[in-house]
């Protein structure tokens, strides 16, 4: 039952605050933009077991209220999963295999709440990619086993504290959505999802240590 009210939880605020997004998506525009380089590690589930997923992410912010890219994810926890087979003298097998799945994903966040150190953000996340079982515990794309068609749609919330300029804290909850031509991997994919950041404005520390340079005239100053 919890799934169902985190799924409504997240519906309530990305349908309250779309009216305010499509208001303020134009004046946004308008403004300065620049880079949105991240590495991520969120947290989710498989049939209760905790399982990690790595990504790269590169797009473009615009005045740090909203944020449009896309980068690739993929699976980095090893989860067992048993199958059985019987061999050539009638005896059942089994045979363990590893879940693994990478995607190329595309977002964009949008900032409903700003203030010097606090923010709220809805990120929404969608990503196309595969999904299989392979025998050998590392990440491998060109095993040769048989790969599903998988694609994702992540709905969340985000809260960030900021320390300083160019370091701050950070927090999401999401629900990862699975469609996928493998019912038996799709299943066990659908899942809250959950991460801890650590954030590191890169821009904002060139900012703080070039203030006179072409770039920081351009793009800058470091700002709250």
């Amino acid at each position: 039952m919890k799934p169902f009210i985190l799924i409504f939880y997240l519906f309530l605020i990305s349908s309250y605050y779309k009216a305010q997004f499509l208001d303020t998506l134009h004046e946004v525009f308008k403004n300065k933009s620049s880079i949105d380089v991240r590495l991520e590690s969120r947290n989710s589930f498989i049939n209760n077991q905790l399982i990690s997923v790595t990504g790269i992410r590169l797009g473009i912010a615009y005045q740090r209220k909203l944020r449009i890219g896309g980068g690739i994810s993929w699976m980095k926890s090893n989860y067992a999963t048993n199958f059985y087979t019987q061999n050539e003298t009638g005896k059942i097998d089994t045979i363990t295999k590893y879940l693994k799945f990478t995607y190329l994903c595309y977002y964009i966040d949008f900032v409903f709440y700003k203030t010097k150190r606090w923010q709220l953000s809805v990120p929404i996340q969608a990503g196309t990619g595969f999904a299989w079982f392979q025998k050998a515990k590392p990440f491998n794309l060109y095993s040769g086993d048989k790969k599903s068609f998988l694609f994702l749609y992540e709905p969340g919330i985000t809260a960030q504290f900021k320390i300083f300029k160019w370091l701050g804290l950070g927090t999401d909850i999401a629900y990862r959505f699975t469609l996928k031509n493998n019912k038996k991997i799709g299943e066990k994919l659908n899942s809250p999802t959950y991460s801890f950041k650590i954030l590191i404005l890169f821009d904002q520390i060139f900012y703080e240590i070039f203030p006179k340079s072409r770039i920081t005239k351009k793009l800058g100053p470091a700002v709250w």
